[in-house]
């Protein structure tokens, strides 16, 4: 089996490669697109970080790839659907750096506190200037953690230690979750205007983004200083510098940046701005966890047919996983539905198998439903092996229940979620041997996709209403691909799940809800 690792890995790691027998490894880092395209063919397994950009035409070449493994957590630089499709694995090592992220958090809130970085060029240049670059203690302060994730309770641990106040806000984490790590859950509101400091620890994702804005900024206390290491985008640089240069804001620290590397952005010219270079997982002993986690991990996988923190398929093995692949797809797919649909913190999930299904040993398809039900929440922290534990940490409570008769369906799958403002029932099956189809979306029957970008409307039951909405989509270039419609009498209203080949845009989103009986309209990405 030969391995190409394309980007620099910890000597750990290579080494692991190098002495397992039946492996052989070939290091070549700094490949163009297109020199990666044209030895990818060769390879079995690809090791990478965050350099390499593994596309879908570079996956579309790999005529051997079995695997490919992140030595870290992000993967917004590989297409997993594309791999998913051509049945090549993907792994990453979601635990190998949350210490030094957590530290390096630490670091720069102290850095920040103290001037330290200012205080050095200052030295540096022959001043002494003690006066202007006097600090401010820790102690007794107000932390704010936006999410509560495995760095954020080690930054929690760590503020705690530092005999800080620590306020939490995780609207998918459970209050009595926080009241178990000790730590005050508040709504966000609260948190800006409470904080003394304000760290962020939340992937990336269409809530998250561009969450520190103009607006959030000025409900932030004055005075206080914000900290980000987790993903660029969550903070507006613009509106930062805006809040930093007025003096609404003391001072703040990224770690991040929505481009990387920045350039030369009007923070940088700021003095109560300091920054690093995505430095939040650069130490020695991160690399070398992640590189030793990835290498063993691979080996398992190109060796044994064993599978850990794989992001797109589930940890089963390969006999059951030809009859089960298909309802753990599917079951990922009704998570990340459910996930969409919730309002507020996620309590409870049932699952109930009818049918054929309920013969097989559930565990990996359930496990595949709070992958789902994670992912829009964590991105890409979550995967098949962590999502039981992550859901038993956040509080959310698992039933599953068999049935062996359906009175329809040869199998059949049903959720019900409960999430502190509301609950959703969302059923599906198997059609054929591979083909899913979401059935049932709360009181509306029907027969959809999940896949794609879609929209799920409700409206009145009346003449004219779909009409109105396809030529709306139609006169903004938006070409429907699918729609498929339920219908409840007693109500006299229609669900539809329309698919479109590109995400909506919010300015069409509100057209939409503007005609005539349209009643509420969700973008759902599948």
């Amino acid at each position: 089996m030969k391995v190409l690792v394309s980007d620099n890995l910890s000597k750990v790691g290579v080494e692991i490669f190098q002495q397992t027998p039946g492996i052989d490894v070939d290091v070549n880092t700094g490949l163009s697109p297109e020199e990666l395209r044209s030895v990818i063919r060769d390879y079995d397994a690809l090791v990478i970080r965050s350099a390499t950009k593994v596309t879908a035409d570079i996956i579309g070449a790999a005529d051997r790839l079995k695997v490919i493994g992140r030595a870290g957590i992000g993967l917004d630089n590989v297409d997993i659907p594309a791999a998913t499709q051509r049945g090549i694995v993907v792994m990453n090592t979601p635990e190998g750096n949350t210490v030094t992220t957590a530290e390096h958090t630490i670091a720069m809130m102290m850095a920040l506190s103290r001037n330290i970085p200012q205080a050095t060029a200052s030295l540096k240049a022959g001043k002494w200037e003690k006066k202007r670059l006097q600090g401010k203690e820790l102690f007794n302060k107000t932390l704010g953690i936006i999410g509560a994730g495995h760095i954020g309770r080690i930054v929690a641990d760590r503020a705690k230690g530092l005999k800080m106040n620590v306020i939490v806000h995780d609207p998918y984490v459970r209050p009595e979750t926080l009241s178990e790590l000790d730590v005050e859950g508040v709504s966000l509101d609260e948190l800006l205007s409470r904080s003394d400091y304000i760290t962020i620890h939340t992937p990336k994702t269409p809530e998250t983004a561009n969450l520190i804005n103009k607006e959030t900024l000025a409900k932030m206390k004055k005075g206080a200083m914000l900290i980000n290491c987790a993903r660029g985008g969550i903070v507006n640089e613009d509106d930062l510098y805006e809040a930093l240069k007025s003096g609404h804001l003391a001072g703040a620290a990224l770690d991040v940046f929505a481009t990387e590397p920045p350039g030369k952005i009007k923070l940088m010219e700021l003095g109560n701005f300091i920054c690093t270079p995505h430095l939040g997982a650069s130490t020695k002993e991160a690399q070398d966890n992640v590189a030793r986690d990835v290498a063993n991990q691979i080996v398992a996988y190109l060796l044994e047919g064993t599978v850990r923190n794989a992001v797109n398929v589930p940890s089963i093995s390969g006999e059951l996983m030809r009859v089960l692949r298909p309802y753990a797809l599917l079951a990922e797919k009704m998570g990340l539905l459910q996930a969409q649909l919730a309002q507020g913190g996620i309590q409870e999930i049932q699952i109930r198998y009818a049918g054929a299904v309920s013969q097989y040993d559930v565990t990996p398809i359930t496990t595949a439903m709070l992958k789902g039900l994670l992912t829009p929440i964590l991105k890409d922290e979550v995967n098949f092996v962590n999502a039981p534990v992550i859901a038993s940490e956040r509080g959310i409570k698992v039933v599953e229940s068999k049935t062996e008769t359906s009175e329809d369906f040869a199998s059949l799958v049903v959720t019900k979620v409960k999430a502190t403002e509301d609950e959703h029932i969302v059923s599906g099956t198997i059609f054929g041997k591979n083909i899913p189809r979401i059935l049932r979306i709360n009181d509306f029957y029907l027969e959809a996709f999940p896949e794609g970008h879609n929209l799920l409307i409700k409206n009145k039951d009346v003449p004219g209403v779909l009409g109105s909405i396809c030529s709306t989509l139609g006169a903004q270039g938006y070409n429907i691909a699918r729609m498929h419609v339920g219908q409840d009498r007693e109500k006299g209203e229609n669900g539809v799940f329309l698919a479109t080949d590109s995400p909506v845009k919010d300015d069409v989103i509100s057209q939409l809800r503007d005609i005539e009986h349209v009643l509420s309209i969700q973008r759902i990405d599948l």
